[in-house]
Parts: structure tokens; sequence; C-alpha cells
């Protein structure tokens, strides 16, 4: 299937406010209530639409430092990169894992308190974690920019 102007409308508004109601959801993309549901369902059907979340401030919560890690791992065998991956998806302090193309094997987005925090979820986690090779974390200073939103 492919998206027509009305389904991006659709897509760009749910992006922005997830619980918006069919009814104010068809008023921003100039569609009938029922038509716009029926869209909203065939786009959740066909998966452009995975889910619905709520996005929680990481200061409120308590774990307001954001480390990226890269991890090199010892080796590239499927069953070292199968540990790894099985491992750190674990790791409740781990939001994003990536497989990378070059010079580190995986990027890791860490979510902690503060830089004590990190060195416990190092210590308990990302030391132990199998296959390991070399590890560098940075610390991010400052969020310039952040979206869950995707280009439609």
């Amino acid at each position: 299937m492919s998206l027509d102007a009305i389904d991006k409308r659709i897509l760009k508004a749910l992006q922005r406010k997830g619980r918006m109601a069919n009814a104010e959801l068809s008023e921003v993309v100039n569609l009938s209530p029922s038509a716009c549901h029926r869209r909203v369902q065939r786009l959740e059907k066909d998966g452009y639409i995975r889910d619905y979340v709520a996005l929680l401030d990481a200061r409120k919560m308590g774990v307001p430092t954001t480390v990226f890690v890269e991890i090199t791992l010892q080796g590239q065998a499927d069953e070292v990169l199968e540990a790894f991956e099985k491992a750190v998806r674990r790791i409740p302090d781990v939001l994003e894992c990536h497989l990378m193309a070059g010079t580190a094997d995986y990027l890791l987005k860490v979510v902690a308190e503060n830089t004590e925090d990190f060195a416990r979820i190092h210590r308990q986690y990302l030391a132990r974690l199998p296959g390991v090779g070399q590890m560098q974390s940075s610390f991010a200073l400052r969020t310039v920019f952040k979206t869950t939103a995707l280009p439609v």
C-alpha cells in the first residue's frame, strides 16, 4: 500500500499527539470522522502505525544523564553477536542498541541518574556483557534536539 497525502497528514498528526481523539484528528486532516477512523485502522493493520506510547520526561523520572557507549566485540561470529544482543536486551538502563558499520560494532544509548549511577550500570551490566573487547563511553552534555517523529 502506498501512502497518499491524507495518510501522511494522519501520520504526522499522530506522531505529534498520539492520544488525539478521532474527532479532533479528522478535523486536523480535513476528513469525516468515520473515514478518518477507517484510515487509522488500515494504517495500524498495515504496520505503518506500530504502537502508541507515552514519552516520559527523563529528568522527572530521575534519569537525566544520557551516555552513548561504543562497543567493539572480540569477534564477529554469529554466536558472539547473538550472545551479546541477548544479554544487552536485559539491561534496563539501555534504551537503544544499534549494530554499526564503522569502528565500533555496537552503539548503546544508556540513561542514568548521574555519573555515579552510570559507574554502577557499567560495573553491574556493561562490563559483564559477553564478547566485549573494547568499550568507550561519551556523556551527553546537553540535548540540542530530540524527536521520535519520522519524516513523512
